[in-house]
C-alpha cells in the first residue's frame, strides 16, 4: 500500500492562469504560498521566517471555481497528490518540476479589491469530533 497526499494552507501567490483543453477541459495552474513561523532557538539564535512556494493544478470543476473566485492573496486550503513531470527545454536540457494535483479545494478567505486588507472568512460550521476509541462506562 502507498499514499500519496499532501494537505496546504496557504496563499495564492498570482491569479490563476486558466486555459481550456481538449473538448473544453478547464485547467488552472497557480503558486500557493505557505509560511513557517520564524522563532529564537534555546541557544539564542534567530530563525527567520521560512515561505515555501508550491504549483498548484485544478482541474475541470475546482479549475471553473479558482476561475471565478480565486485572486492573488486568497487563502486557500488544498488536498490533493504530489506528481513530478518533465520536459527538455530549448537548449537540450531536461527540467523537472513537482506540482499538487488538487482534489478539494476550499477557499478561506480573499483579498478584498478595493483595499489590501485580507476579508474577513465566512465562519466555518463546526463538526463535532468524537472519539468512539473511549466509549466505556466509566
Amino acid at each position: 500500500m502507498s499514499i500519496n497526499k499532501v494537505i496546504l494552507v496557504g496563499n495564492v501567490g498570482k491569479d490563476p492562469e486558466v486555459r481550456y483543453v481538449e473538448t473544453n477541459v478547464c485547467v488552472a495552474n497557480f503558486p500557493l504560498a505557505t509560511s513557517e513561523r520564524g522563532y529564537t532557538s534555546r541557544s539564542g539564535a534567530q530563525i527567520p521566517e521560512r515561505t515555501e512556494w508550491h504549483n498548484i493544478v485544478l482541474w475541470r470543476g475546482l479549475a471553473e471555481v479558482a476561475e471565478k473566485y480565486v485572486k492573488k492573496g486568497t487563502q486557500l486550503y488544498i488536498e490533493g497528490k504530489l506528481r513530478t513531470r518533465s520536459w527538455t527545454d530549448s537548449n537540450n536540457v531536461v527540467r523537472y518540476t513537482t506540482e499538487i494535483y488538487a482534489d478539494n479545494m476550499e477557499i478561506l478567505s480573499r483579498r478584498d479589491t478595493n483595499n489590501s486588507q485580507p476579508a474577513q472568512a465566512q465562519p466555518a460550521v463546526e463538526t463535532p469530533i468524537v472519539d468512539e476509541s473511549n466509549d466505556l462506562p466509566f
